[in-house]
């Protein structure tokens, strides 16, 4: 079927299963809300400002573990995402922003709120994209969330300029790829529990990916068996009960004396 680019944008949306979009319209964006409008199965959530719907996209993945998306316009309403999207990639949050841009013809030429935002935000990104035909719209998305969702999770921006948005082509709906797991080679494994084994001071220290993967039950098993105390980092907070007698705690600047102490003189770290 035809359809205008911004309706594949919602689509594509809806095929990775995406139900709510934190975001704040202006002129570079208004056929996307407008198909928003049309398609009705997307919840938007109006914030007073782009930064918000970035760390409200952030939020949003951290709590329910899906790919946190955002909307702005061109030139500041881009601009005001930075500090979200840096967030999210510091702390391996997947999320997509999405960003409207002026048209192909206008661009490069200091056009009214036209800005390079995929220089802007290429180091605080794990990739982003400007999208300048409509036919390749629809795959760029799905490789975006493909990208924020697998392997470490991080932010992908997808900048869409304003004539990709009303310009036709075909769309076939697609699956959403599944994530890639990470292959584990049984003799790396091996070396792995044999230095465990010979360990006489071991000390596990645990990071945002124990939650990322929902592993918080499996690495208490590990503690438990290996009789190891447990220090956590800022993002694996919550990995391990504070009241267990093998958690010594956060370990960093504002952690607790017992991690530190323990990492340094641990003869294995986990």
């Amino acid at each position: 079927m035809k359809l205008k680019g911004a309706d594949i944008l919602i689509n594509c949306l809806l095929e990775q299963g995406v139900d709510t979009i934190f975001g704040y319209p202006g002129g570079a964006v208004l056929d996307i809300y407008d198909a928003l409008y049309r398609s009705g199965k997307i919840n938007h959530i109006l914030t007073a400002h782009e930064q918000g719907a970035a760390h409200a996209a952030d939020a949003y993945a951290r709590v329910t573990g899906k790919v946190g998306v955002c909307f702005a316009t061109s030139g500041p309403g881009a601009t005001n995402l930075v500090t979200g999207i840096a967030t999210a990639y510091m702390d391996s949050v997947p999320m997509v922003a999405v960003t409207g841009n002026v048209g192909l013809n206008f661009l490069g030429r200091d056009s009214f709120q036209e800005i390079d935002i995929c220089g802007i935000t290429m180091p605080i990104t794990k990739h982003n994209f400007i999208v300048k035909d409509v036919k390749e719209l629809a795959e760029t998305l799905r490789k975006a969330f493909y990208i924020a969702n697998n392997g470490r999770k991080g932010p992908v921006l997808v900048d869409i300029l304003k004539n990709v948005q009303i310009d036709e082509c075909e769309y076939e709906p697609e699956k959403p790829l599944p994530p890639v797991p990470f292959d584990v080679k049984a003799e790396a494994l091996g070396d792995v529990v044999k230095e465990i084994e010979n360990s006489k001071k071991p000390v596990i220290m645990a990071g945002g990916g124990v939650i990322a993967a929902d592993a918080s039950a499996l690495l208490h098993q590990l503690a438990k068996k290996l009789d190891c105390p447990v220090a956590y980092t800022l993002m694996g907070k919550g990995c391990i009960p504070e009241s267990d007698p093998l958690c010594l705690g956060m370990v960093g600047m504002h952690g607790t004396t017992a991690a530190a102490k323990s990492i340094i003189a641990a003869d294995t770290l986990i």
